[in-house]
């Protein structure tokens, strides 16, 4: 299945849309203005996104237009609306949207819009290329810059892992090792996510804030997550709290 990102101001449009998709198999991740949807797209791309149109920072035309200047508009995207013109809905398909579906969006529209999408193959125009700086001033680039006479200096992001990042894949395999791959599809993402959730409900001491934070999900689509996954959050937390206190 695909991971989609969602992006809407609304709330309920989020959960909404999250709570379909989920159903149908696929790992959803939500963002509800611009800059979350920047921040997710640099950090993984999506296999698709659904992406509002009227938001309160940047609205999501100049967003799209944005990726595609920057050569990250490589993932089919489908635009939202309730009250767009179709000038808008054109200019969206020019500048490189997929497709556009108008609010409030009926389940097998958007179930075949997605469909349609993911079978889409998008070439990412070329992203725009800052003029170079003059002769002489030109400043070497951290992955390849060489002192004079010397040998190219690695990047520090080349360096070695740090010990504790060593450690902390490693606890992460123990985790996903509990795993069988024999189960059923559904039952093997289940368990994943309940072995997921757990474990950040561990490392972030039972905050259902920084859970939310670290997750991308929204509150109460965390909480509802984690009553269908069979995790009693407070009695974790009440437990924890207990053997700290012994």
């Amino acid at each position: 299945m695909a991971r989609i990102l969602v992006v809407d101001d609304e709330i309920g449009i989020r959960e909404l849309l999250s709570e379909i998709l989920y159903e149908e198999g696929h790992t959803v991740e939500v963002a509800e203005n611009a800059a979350q949807a920047r921040a997710a797209r640099l950090e993984r791309r999506p296999d698709l996104v659904l992406l509002d149109i009227w938001m309160p920072d940047t609205d999501g035309v100049s967003l799209l237009k944005e990726w595609a200047a920057q050569g990250l508009l490589d993932m089919p995207v489908i635009m939202m609306s309730g009250h767009a013109t179709v000038d808008t809905a054109k200019e969206a398909t020019r500048i490189g949207a997929v497709n556009f579906l108008e609010k409030p969006i009926a389940m097998h529209k958007l179930l075949e819009a997605i469909k349609d999408g993911l079978e889409q193959k998008v070439i990412p125009a070329q992203p725009v290329v800052q003029k170079a700086a003059p002769a002489g001033k030109a400043t070497q680039s951290a992955a390849g810059a060489a002192p004079a006479g010397g040998a190219p200096v690695a990047a520090p992001e080349a360096a070695s892992a740090p010990e504790n990042m060593l450690v902390q894949t490693a606890q992460n395999e123990s985790y996903l090792g509990t795993i069988s791959l024999d189960l059923p599809l559904r039952e093997a993402r289940d368990e994943f996510e309940r072995i997921y959730f757990e474990y950040h409900l561990e490392r972030e001491n039972y905050s259902m804030t920084r859970i939310s934070e670290r997750t991308g999900l929204e509150r109460t689509h965390l909480y509802r997550k984690l009553k269908q996954l069979g995790i009693d959050a407070s009695a974790r937390r009440r437990q924890a709290q207990q053997q700290q206190s012994s």
